[in-house]
């Protein structure tokens, strides 16, 4: 099903998107040579595709490693929020090691994606901030031995 943003985009806005998600320091110029337009032209259309909300952030990978932060765990939590209520959430979110916050259908209220140093800091961590997270019920944790592929990366249709 195509949403109303995927319709707004040219063929034009497309590539670009697809050069800049590959390598989001791309320049202006090198935009433009690979698009076969002026700069003035490209520089237009990436600040119409901020305005439009479709570029939202340029960003930096970290290794995770390089920083010490090994253990990757994803927590399954529940909680007492009424339909709707994303308090549980946004305190969830607002916890630095929490590198996602997903309202899941099923069991669960939450999927959570954690990073620390390891499993005496997991567990500092579910200590000190998890639990002091009134509407939260129940934890259920899922460490990661191994990561095959791990991406922000979408999927770019091809027009």
């Amino acid at each position: 099903m195509v949403n109303e943003t995927e319709l707004l985009l040219d063929k034009t806005d497309l590539h670009i998107l697809r050069l800049m998600q590959e390598n989001a320091r791309i320049s202006n110029a090198d935009l433009a040579r690979e698009l076969g337009m002026a700069p003035s032209g490209v520089l237009e259309r990436v600040k119409k595709l901020e305005q439009k909300q479709v570029l939202l952030q340029y960003t930096t990978r970290i290794n995770p490693a390089a920083l010490g932060q090994k253990l990757l765990a994803f927590i399954f939590m529940k909680a007492a929020d009424s339909p709707g209520c994303n308090d549980t959430a946004k305190q969830l979110a607002q916890i630095p090691e929490v590198q996602e916050v997903h309202h899941v259908a099923g069991d669960d209220c939450y999927l959570v994606k954690v990073r620390t140093y390891d499993s005496s800091t997991l567990m500092e961590l579910m200590r000190s901030k998890f639990s002091k997270i009134p509407n939260l019920l129940s934890t259920r944790t899922t460490i990661v031995l191994e990561t095959v592929k791990e991406q922000q990366q979408l999927v770019i249709p091809q027009i």
